[in-house]
């Protein structure tokens, strides 16, 4: 049987075990979109290298936006993804009548960013990566 002297510390702890920071949601949901999306600067500055075959791209960043050739037939494969993140949070907190007099408190945060990558991989005649080149904003 829990003492009537911890009633109140075990009041607190409860509301504030409801209590989660704006910022706490916003990283969640962050760390679950990247891990959705295989084309990241950071997958193109480990993964692409020169000498990679079409194949080999492809299985590291999926399918290309736009392939397109130049007059020597060289494939040109580009990569565009531009993200809109919207992310709300709230939090709500209180106590019923037995422990504080029925005192409750909300808080919230919003937050909306646009992200865009594009991704240029130029391949020489016999198909294998000549080079490559990408450009990522946020806003």
């Amino acid at each position: 049987m829990t003492s009537p002297r911890f009633l109140p510390l075990l009041g607190i702890a409860a509301l504030l075990a409801g209590c989660t920071p704006a910022s706490d949601h916003a990283r969640s949901v962050a760390a679950g979109r990247e891990a959705q999306d295989r084309v990241t600067v950071g997958t193109v500055q480990r993964e692409i290298r020169a000498g990679m075959s079409g194949a080999e791209v492809g299985g590291v960043l999926g399918s290309p936006n736009i392939v397109t050739t130049d007059e020597q037939r060289r494939e040109t494969w580009v990569y565009d993804r531009i993200s809109t993140e919207q992310v709300y949070s709230s939090s709500e907190g209180g106590a019923g009548v037995l422990f504080l007099g029925g005192v409750g408190g909300r808080a919230g945060a919003s937050s909306t960013s646009q992200r865009t990558l594009t991704v240029i991989i130029r391949y020489d005649a016999a198909g294998k990566v000549r080079d490559f080149s990408y450009r990522a904003s946020s806003f």
